[in-house]
Parts: C-alpha cells; structure tokens; sequence
C-alpha cells in the first residue's frame, strides 16, 4: 500500500481572552515546526465570526507561512465558496499557487458556521447550491483559456479568464469538504476532486460516517462517466494528543479540552461534545478522561495513536492522508512536544521507515559469529603482525 501522508488541520480554534496577535503567531511557530517534524500537510480555514476561529482569510495566511516554510504543503481548509465571487477567488488561488511554487491545495466547502451565513444574510439551504455553482465555475476558468461566461441569482461573469494561470499544471489539486451530509462526496465523485473528512465525530452515522462516504464518491464518479477515484486523495480528520503516558496525555488536556467543548456546543452551533450528564459536575480530569473513553478521541500515548489510525484505516477500507485536527487542549509546549513524538513514533510506522533499519539490525547480529570473529581474527593478526615487526627493527638496532 501507499504509505500515509499526515497533516493537521487548524481551524483555528483560540478560546476568546487571549491575544489574537500571539494566537496568530502561534498558528504560524506550529506549522513552522511542523514543518521541521516532516508533516506533510497544514490546512487552514476561514471563519468571520463566533470569536474562537481567528482566521478570515486562509490564503492571507497560507502565503504568510509559505515564507516561514520549505516543504510543507499548504491547503485551504476551507476557502467558504457562496461567499466569494468565483473569478476572484481562482485569480487569488492562483497568485497564492505562484507564491507557494506550488504548494498549494485548494480546499473548498459550503461554509460552515451559521452566523457567518447569517451576517453576509445567506440563506443556509443555498449554501451548499452555491458551492456547487461556484465550484465548477472555478473549475471553468482553471480548465480553459477561453472566455468563461455564467449567470446565477448570486454572481455574473462575463467573459472571464484568467490572466495568469495556476502555477501547478494544469491547476492545483482541489479538495471539497465533508462533515455531515453527502454533499461533499458527491461533489467530489462528480468532479473528480478530492475528499477532505471533517466530521468530528468518528463514529458519526450514516453519511458522516467514514465506511460510507468513499462509496458516494464511486457511485457519483461512475454516474458521470468519470474513471474510478483513488482513495490516496481522500483526507481522514481525527482528534488526537500524545504524551509519554496516557496519564501524562490526560493532564495535558485539562488545560483546554472544556473551552472547546463548550464552544462546539455554544458558538459554533454544532451538537455539543458530551455524552449526557452535567459536564459542569466533573472535573477537568475527568471530563477529559470522559471525551478520550467516547471514542471520538485518541488521548494517549504514541502506540495508542498508531492503533487510533489503524482502527480509523479499517473502518473506511483506506486512504491517503490522516490530519490531526489543531487545538488547545494543551498547553504550546505540550502540543508541539505531541507533534513531535507523532512524528518521531507514528508517522515512520506508517510511512515503512522502521522495516528496512530493523532488517538490517537483525541481519547483522544474525550473521555476528560468522562475520565478526573472522573481522576479530584480522585485528588480532595486524596486532601480531605489528609487534613482530617492532620486535624486528629493535633487534636490529
């Protein structure tokens, strides 16, 4: 199989009474280190409102970290398509694209808080119509260099092109959102992009859930007479904190698991993170403990993690790249050092860079009799060899 590509995915999420300048620093010092660590993704979305997801224009951002980085690819995750005009957007997709020679990933979605829709006085039911429309206009203007003309109830063009081209041939890669519904799915199995899973909730059902949503992919795709998509472009999200223990993985949260549970439930306007009861009864300890035993999160340590994956490879028959969503559970030194020993532990599992070192150790201690007491013997002789001759040039002397 093709080895696993890993990423993370930030929002971002910043509980409000905290400086938003040095919570923008810390997004951009995380993907720098990210960076270093060997990720090879980090996405970053757009949000306006709700004051706990920062940041309003991911490709503002994007060309910011592009200039702190050097291999890491940068996707939007997501640019919201019914708020923008299409040819805008591709013509700063694609200037992005050159700033980035080409580590870019155009990651697109309907939008997904309700009060952003709300203040820009969009109907939800048309958002996901409108990414739809927006999508493949964009697809237009990046697919062809003659004049693009369309017309719907929200944006007109009128003879568009581009006039400068995606720095990527023939653009970069696009990648449709998918939380709940199976608008994503379908988007991408019709168009031929690439799955991003963003649903928080690994076990959600029906078409959240990751067995389903690769099928929609198919069946869409086959529909519109396009080729089979390969699974190595579908995105897997999940929540995850590593330590050198479990116990030690537990504390960590403590430092902001409950802010961000209360948002989801409050703000963001999602089904709240808890599993009945008061969570104002518990303690921070064992709220924490209690989200880890849910299953929605891996809270652990490096092995439990592999096996978090693993589990998540089995559930959705396979795919290419698993993103880590960005948070503050922890504390910045906490989460970096989880970056960290992901990357030193998790990541060599999946990529097959432990086999080939361990063949070898093994190969080597194997062959130890017949190999080093023959190197054993030289040594001794050249020594023999040497005090012979020493002896000789004395005696002569």
């Amino acid at each position: 199989m093709r080895p696993l590509d890993f990423g993370v995915f930030y929002a971002p999420f910043h509980p409000y009474g905290q400086d938003p300048t040095l919570a923008l620093e810390y997004d951009l010092e995380r993907i720098e280190a990210l960076d270093r660590f060997g990720y090879d993704e980090a996405w970053v979305g757009e949000h306006h409102s709700g004051g706990y997801e920062l940041i309003g224009s991911p490709e503002i951002f994007i060309a910011a970290a592009a200039q702190r980085t050097r291999n890491i690819k940068l996707g939007t995750g997501v640019v919201s398509m019914p708020y923008h005009h299409p040819w805008l957007l591709a013509d700063r997709i694609c200037l992005l694209d050159h700033l980035t020679r080409g580590r870019l990933i155009f990651g697109t979605g309907p939008g997904a808080l309700p009060t952003d829709a709300y203040v820009l006085g969009i109907d939800p039911v048309d958002q996901r119509r409108r990414h739809e429309e927006a999508l493949e206009a964009v697809l237009a203007l990046f697919g062809s260099e003659e004049p693009v003309t369309r017309e719907t109830d929200w944006f007109t063009m009128r003879e568009a092109r581009l006039q400068v081209r995606p720095y990527q041939w023939p653009h970069p890669e696009i990648a449709v959102a998918a939380m709940v519904s199976p608008s994503g799915p379908r988007l991408a199995g019709r168009y031929g992009a690439s799955l991003l899973s963003l649903s928080m909730s690994a076990a959600a059902e029906g078409f959240a859930a990751i067995g389903n949503a690769w099928g929609v992919v198919e069946e869409q795709a086959a529909q519109t007479g396009r080729p089979a998509p390969d699974r190595s472009t579908w995105r897997i999200l999940g929540q995850v904190h590593v330590a050198e223990t479990r116990a030690q993985a537990v504390q960590d949260c403590t430092y902001g698991l409950r802010d961000f549970a209360n948002y989801f439930g409050g703000g963001a306007g999602f089904v709240p993170l808890s599993d009945g009861g008061d969570p104002a009864q518990l303690s921070d300890h064992e709220f924490v403990e209690q989200y880890g035993a849910s299953g929605r999160a891996m809270i652990g340590t490096p092995d439990d993690a592999i096996a978090y994956v693993e589990k998540l490879l089995d559930q959705s028959g396979g795919f290419g790249t698993f993103l880590m969503l960005g948070h503050d559970w922890a504390s910045p030194a906490a989460t970096l050092e989880s970056y960290r020993l992901f990357a030193r532990h998790v990541i060599p599992h999946f990529k097959g860079r432990l086999a080939a070192p361990k063949a070898s150790h093994d190969w080597a201690v194997a062959k130890r009799e017949q190999i080093f007491g023959r190197a054993g013997e030289a040594v001794i002789g050249a020594i023999k060899s040497h005090a012979a001759g020493t002896g000789a040039t004395r005696d002569g002397a």
